[in-house]
């Protein structure tokens, strides 16, 4: 009986330092870059709702059309970005839309009011169908999203000249 005893206990320590390496190893990314980051996102565009496709197709159309430059990658969180000097752009696909956020979006102009959230930085757009995609007002933010990116966020008074 003793000698079973024995042998729980030395499978139960070695369980607990099997878990207590696995808990200090680094976690790994799901960040990726380059070409690999398209098939990424394509990936986690079916994952997330494949009936939304067409809408983060679109999405991600009129970020290349619109900033060549800008480069699809997937952050950190499994987020896909679009990225030109860091990221300017998100997309996250849910379950009724596709959110378009912009990373400094508090700081872009938005004359049409195209913008949601509430957060210090980042405002979003949410996309139902492709065709919302082709909003002239779209392009523009996404076109001063990429300029300002890289730059400070400023609040609209800041924009504007004024002061308090």
């Amino acid at each position: 009986m003793a000698a079973s005893k024995s042998v729980a206990k030395t499978k139960t320590a070695a369980t607990s330092a099997k878990r207590k390496a696995a808990s200090t190893k680094a976690k790994p990314t799901r960040a990726v870059q380059g070409k690999a980051a398209g098939k990424a996102i394509d990936a986690y565009v079916e994952r997330s709702n494949a009936s939304l496709a067409d809408v983060a197709s679109a999405v991600r159309r009129l970020v290349k059309k619109t900033v060549p430059a800008a480069a699809e990658a997937v952050n950190a969180w499994g987020v896909p970005v679009f990225a030109l000097n860091g990221a300017f752009c998100l997309l996250m696909v849910g379950k009724n839309h596709v959110t378009f956020g912009f990373t400094q979006g508090t700081s872009l102009h938005d004359p049409d009011g195209l913008l949601e959230g509430t957060g210090k930085n980042l405002r979003h757009v949410k996309l139902k169908k492709p065709e919302q995609v082709d909003q002239p007002s779209l392009r523009r933010l996404v076109q001063e999203a990429a300029a300002l990116n890289g730059q400070a966020p400023v609040n609209s008074a800041m924009r504007t000249g004024k002061t308090r």
